[in-house]
C-alpha cells in the first residue's frame, strides 16, 4: 500500500491464517498492521481481488461452510468500529444450523485495503459485496448487518432486491437523519482530527456506555484491542484517514428516507439501551438528548419498512449479539426460517 504523504494527511472522534503478533507497548495495547496483521481471526480468511475506482484493491473475508448445509447463505456486514471477526459467535450459531456464512471486511476496514483516495459510498460498498458474492457463486442470500453494516445491508437490499432473500438489521445506525435533526456537519478534516485522539481507554469507555449499556466483562477487551491495535500500529495513518472518510459517508448518506421502498422480508433486532448517533458530541444539548433513542427508533423503523418484524431487547445496548449472545441467537434462529 502506498504510504500517505504528510501534506495529504495535514489536509485531512471516535464514533465509531494468523501472522506473528507484533510488539506491544507498556500499556498493553497491541500494535496491529493497517490490514489487521497480527490479529487472529476466528476462521481462515481469504482475499477477494477487485478493481474499483481505477485501483486494485483487496477485500478480506471468511467463508464458513457447514457440515450439513440447509441450502441457504447469509452474508454478515460489520459496523464501523467492528470487523468480520466480531461476528464470531453469530457465525458459529448459524453454521451449526446449516447456514453457509460469508463475513467480509469492507474496503477501508480491518483486513481489507485502505485506499489513500476513494469515494466511499454505501452504494459502492454494496457493489463490492455483491461482486464478492458473485465470485463465490452465491446468487441469493440473506443480508444481515450490524451498526453501519445495518445501513449497508439496507442499501444492498434496495439495490439488489432480487438477490436479497431477506434483510436482517441489528441495531443499525442511520435510523434517523442526524443532520436534519440538528447535528452540525463536520468536514473530513474535522473527523480526521477526532480520529487522531483515539486511545484504547477512550474506545473502552465508549463501548461500555453504548455497546453494553454501562456493563463490562473482560471478554469485551478482545474487541477493544482489535480496534485500538490498528490505531496504535505502523499503519495508523491509513487507518485514521479511512475512518474519517467513512465517517463522512455515514453522516451524509442516510437511508431512513428509503425504508418504505424496501420490498424484502425484514427483521429488526434492537437493543433498546443503545444511544448511538453519529456526531452527537458536537450537537447542541437539546439535540443530544433527543437523538439516538433506540427504544423509539426501533418501532418507528419497523412501521416504516413494509413486511418488517421487530424483536426488542429492552435492557441491552448497541451490540446485543456480543452482550448476550445466547439470548440473541435464540431469537435470530427462531425468526430466520420465516424470512422467505
Amino acid at each position: 500500500m502506498t504510504p500517505l504523504r504528510p501534506a495529504f494527511l495535514l489536509a485531512a472522534s471516535l464514533l465509531f491464517g494468523p501472522v506473528p503478533a507484533m510488539a506491544q507497548p507498556a500499556d498493553g495495547t497491541p500494535h496491529y498492521g493497517a490490514r489487521l496483521e497480527g490479529f487472529t481471526y476466528p476462521f481462515p480468511t481469504q482475499d477477494f481481488a477487485l478493481n474499483s475506482q481505477q485501483q486494485a484493491l483487496s477485500m478480506g473475508y471468511m467463508d464458513i461452510r457447514p457440515e450439513r448445509p440447509n441450502g441457504r447463505s447469509i452474508v454478515l456486514l460489520h459496523g464501523k468500529n467492528f470487523c468480520g471477526a466480531t461476528w464470531e459467535a453469530t457465525i458459529i450459531a448459524l453454521r451449526d444450523q446449516g447456514w453457509r456464512v460469508i463475513a467480509p471486511d469492507q474496503i477501508g476496514f480491518c483486513r481489507s485495503s485502505k485506499p489513500e483516495g476513494y469515494q466511499f459510498s454505501l452504494h459502492q460498498l454494496a457493489a463490492n459485496t455483491n461482486a464478492l458474492l458473485h465470485s463465490l457463486g452465491i446468487e441469493r442470500a440473506v443480508v444481515m448487518g450490524h451498526s453501519m453494516g445495518g445501513m449497508l445491508a439496507a442499501r444492498y437490499a434496495l439495490t439488489y432486491p432480487d438477490e436479497t432473500e431477506a434483510l436482517v438489521m441489528v441495531n443499525p445506525i442511520g435510523l434517523e437523519d442526524w443532520e436534519a435533526e440538528g447535528v452540525p456537519y463536520q468536514t473530513v478534516d474535522q473527523w480526521h482530527a477526532g480520529e487522531r485522539k483515539t486511545t484504547a481507554e477512550g474506545i473502552r469507555n465508549y463501548q461500555r456506555s453504548t455497546y453494553y449499556a454501562g456493563h463490562w466483562e473482560p471478554r469485551y477487551d478482545r474487541w477493544v484491542n482489535m480496534l485500538a491495535g490498528m490505531y496504535a500500529g505502523p499503519g495508523r495513518e491509513a487507518v485514521m484517514w479511512n475512518q474519517a472518510l467513512t465517517s463522512d459517508m455515514v453522516f451524509t448518506q442516510p437511508v431512513v428516507k428509503d425504508f418504505p421502498r424496501i420490498r424484502v422480508p425484514t427483521l429488526l433486532l434492537i437493543g433498546e439501551k443503545d444511544n448511538t448517533a453519529i456526531g452527537k458530541a458536537a450537537a447542541p444539548p437539546e439535540v443530544r438528548q433527543r437523538i439516538g433513542n433506540y427504544a423509539e427508533l426501533g418501532p418507528r423503523t419497523a412501521k416504516a419498512i413494509p413486511n418488517a418484524r421487530l424483536v426488542r431487547f429492552p435492557e441491552l445496548g448497541h451490540s446485543p449479539q456480543i452482550q448476550e449472545p445466547e439470548r440473541f441467537h435464540e431469537a435470530l434462529l427462531r425468526e430466520l426460517p420465516s424470512l422467505k
